[in-house]
């Protein structure tokens, strides 16, 4: 199996879901050990929840899951981008399909929900 470093960030790695054939960023979530060797051995994303303090399989109750197409590992062995087909169209738990709606407008936060460079 593929080790990560759980060291640096309290057992956790960052893990960044994109998707696999646009290239847009879905989420940013965490993982513990646990919840990468549930991830290699179902292609099912799994991670952890730090406010819940518990294992997180994604979709598990929104029905929204995402299919690992391919892992990536930075060179540090500590971040992940997760290549995904996401099932069910929203990532984000407030059902868009990205958690990244909000755009820094000056000293202001405005949402759009398209992402530049993010195929339709």
């Amino acid at each position: 199996m593929v080790t990560l470093d759980f060291t640096k960030l309290g057992g956790l790695v960052p893990a960044v879901a994109q998707d696999w054939q646009t290239g847009e960023v879905l989420m940013v979530a965490f993982m513990n050990e646990e919840a990468w060797r549930l991830t290699l051995e179902t292609r099912i994303m799994h991670y952890w929840s730090r406010s819940r303090k518990s294992l997180w399989k994604k979709g598990e109750t929104s029905g929204h899951f995402q299919e690992v197409k391919e892992l990536r590992v930075d060179c540090d062995g500590d971040c992940v981008v997760a290549r995904v087909r996401q099932v069910g169209g929203s990532a984000c738990h407030t059902g868009r399909r990205s958690c990244f709606f909000r755009v820094v407008d000056g000293a202001t936060l405005r949402e759009d929900d398209t992402m530049p460079g993010a195929a339709s």
